[in-house]
């Protein structure tokens, strides 16, 4: 029998919180308080899916049970306490899913196990996720045991909605926020386990893999195992695009061409081959207001860095923003920005797009028009 296959988020979950990707500033703090001995009874974890908040706890959980933790506060995975945990078979650590256990007997249910000591260990941990998910009289059920709790239960709930969590709850817990993580460390991240699994991987290829994923790093791990399946094992930029049906840099380089040009037929279109993919004229749009962002802060080295790109994809931004001025890149976002405000009114969407960049393309004829015009005779592009 072949091995069963893991998924690449379970396969290379952190064990430890110095292998967590791109959460510094929370792991350190949490080792801090390890450290001190000062540790909180009750821990929100806030941030957007997939940056690893359960993760978080998990491995939180493991070090505050762990018989030989490491001088650095990590846990040491050898002891019986830390692989029984590695196992998912601790019985210090309670998990519940706040979404689909919402209700007040659910809450009482788990507060009933609160007050029983840990079989093991000093600690017993629970933790809660999508924890803004349950009901205002299962909130209420849990606030008492949250502010009085046993010296050996500890709480951790996470959110991904902090505002929807109730302020009495939010003043009983130590708040951590989790932040999206960024392109640099997810594509860091993927291209580790390339070459831990043998893969070859374009750097390019990882790049827009790790775009792709916003910021959550457990997407970006499932758009890899989805390429590799995809590519049989040999990742490249072209098969990246063509299997996820991403809406490339090159296409909206293309396009900027055409409309540096004035090439209105040529612009539409260019257009029209990308709606005929599949993509929407608004995602589109606000794609091209992106690209002409990275424009104009490619014609300044200070402000290159700001781009979360690398590689040829930048040298090529670097490359074609010397081909336009800051006032048509100013102009340009401007016009963007105001067929994105009004696009949800368009009735027909497609056309409300074209116009756009119909406008787009004749920046430069306006803009050298202008100082031969008659004041009152004037008009902005957003008024044609």
């Amino acid at each position: 029998m072949s091995e069963q296959y893991i998924v690449s988020a379970r396969k290379y979950r952190p064990m430890r919180f110095d292998e967590v990707v791109g959460q510094g500033h929370v792991t350190q703090t949490l080792k801090n308080a390890l450290k001190s001995g000062h540790i909180a009874h009750a821990f929100l974890f806030c941030g957007p899916r997939g940056v690893g908040k359960t993760t978080c706890a998990r491995i939180l959980a493991k070090t505050l049970n762990c018989e030989n933790r490491t001088a650095d506060f990590e846990p040491c995975n050898e002891c019986d306490s830390c692989k029984s945990m590695n196992r998912n078979a601790s019985f210090n650590i309670i998990e519940q899913d706040g979404a689909s256990n919402n209700k007040v007997e659910d809450i009482r249910d788990l507060v009933g196990h609160v007050h029983a000591a840990p079989p093991k260990g000093n600690y017993k941990v629970f933790i809660i996720d999508e924890v803004h998910m349950l009901s205002s009289s299962a909130f209420n059920a849990f606030l008492k045991t949250l502010e009085e709790p046993p010296a050996h239960a500890i709480f951790i709930l996470a959110t991904t909605e902090k505002h929807k969590i109730l302020p009495t709850i939010l003043s009983r817990c130590q708040i951590y926020d989790f932040k999206p993580i960024e392109v640099e460390n997810i594509k860091s991240h993927l291209a580790k386990i390339a070459e831990e699994e043998q893969i070859t991987a374009e750097p390019e290829a990882l790049h827009l893999l790790s775009e792709k994923a916003d910021g959550a790093l457990r997407d970006g791990l499932s758009l890899f195992d989805r390429i590799i399946s995809a590519t049989d094992g040999h990742v490249t930029y072209e098969a990246v695009i063509e299997n996820l049906n991403i809406l490339d840099h090159h296409s909206y380089f293309e396009l900027s061409d055409a409309l540096l040009k004035q090439d209105i037929p040529t612009t539409l279109q260019l257009f029209d081959s990308i709606l005929r993919k599949g993509f929407e004229a608004e995602l589109v749009i606000n794609g091209l207001g992106n690209h002409f962002r990275d424009l104009m802060i490619s014609k300044d080295p200070m402000t290159t860095k700001l781009m979360e790109l690398g590689g040829k994809i930048q040298e090529r931004y670097i490359e074609q923003s010397e081909l336009f001025s800051l006032s048509f890149l100013l102009t340009a976002l401007q016009l963007i920005n105001e067929c994105d405000s009004t696009f949800e009114r368009a009735r027909n969407k497609r056309l409300h797009a074209e116009m756009t960049l119909c406008k787009l393309a004749m920046i430069e004829s306006v803009r050298k028009a202008e100082p031969f015009q008659d004041a009152s005779a004037k008009k902005s592009l957003s008024e044609l």
